[in-house]
């Protein structure tokens, strides 16, 4: 393409060059020249040239073809389109039908599953059931047992207690008794004390009372029959003393 651009920039440069025709527009080109130039365009043209003018030549031809070939390409596409949906809807319903048969196998193992379990589950709650129900029993039996053990020995120490409170009722009441007769026995001993002190007061004032009688009559006798010289009085009994208690009876 670089050589045809030449050639034609020189074949321009040859026509601009050429002498002119005098009046007119023409121009006087050297003929072997410019043959040349044209010479070397047409060789140096690529071959795509004459087989897009071929094309060209062809159009029509090649329109229809293609306009044919579009219409057999389209079929064949419309045709392989459904096939190939036919081949999908197949393929989905095989699919499907697995998926469904998939799933009720799973659905019936899941059942069977769920029938195991749920059998399994009411074995252990009646195992758990039974097992409860005997430690219930067995802990009632035990706590009946062990309430009529408590019953017993709460009777048996009621009637410990009963038996300390009559023991203790009665000691005291023999406390009270003793204590009674204590405060008896000590008021009598006080009546009888304080009646010998009495008696004893009694004599002892009674003889008080002759000693002071006898005293009196003494000092009496002793004034009066006292001698005017200070001589000693002649006691009773012909006793003489030099005090006078002679005269005490």
């Amino acid at each position: 393409m670089y050589r045809v651009f030449e050639s034609l920039d020189a074949l321009v440069t040859v026509v601009e060059e050429a002498r002119g025709v005098p009046m007119t527009s023409n121009c006087v080109v050297p003929r072997g020249e410019v043959l040349d130039l044209l010479d070397d365009v047409r060789e140096a043209l690529p071959g795509e040239l004459d087989d897009a003018q071929d094309v060209l030549d062809r159009r029509d031809e090649i329109v229809d073809d293609a306009t044919q070939e579009a219409e057999q390409t389209r079929g064949t596409a419309q045709a392989e389109a459904e096939q190939l949906v036919s081949d999908a809807r197949a393929e989905a319903e095989r699919l499907v039908a697995e998926a469904r048969a998939e799933a009720e196998q799973t659905v019936a193992r899941a059942r069977h599953e769920a029938e195991r379990a749920v059998a399994e589950g009411r074995r252990q709650f009646t195992e758990l059931t039974d097992r409860a129900k005997a430690e219930a029993d067995r802990i009632a039996h035990a706590g009946r047992a062990a309430h009529d053990r408590y019953i017993a020995d709460g009777q048996a120490e009621q009637a410990r207690l009963v038996s300390q409170t009559e023991v203790v009722r009665a000691a005291h009441a023999e406390a009270a008794r003793v204590v009674d007769s204590a405060e008896v026995e000590a008021d009598r001993l006080r009546q009888e004390c304080d009646g010998y002190v009495d008696a004893k007061l009694a004599e002892f004032e009674d003889a008080l009372g002759k000693a002071l009688r006898t005293i009196t009559r003494g000092r009496s006798n002793l004034w009066r029959g006292a001698p005017q010289n200070g001589a000693a009085g002649v006691g009773l009994n012909g006793r003489s003393s030099g005090t006078g208690m002679d005269l005490i009876d």
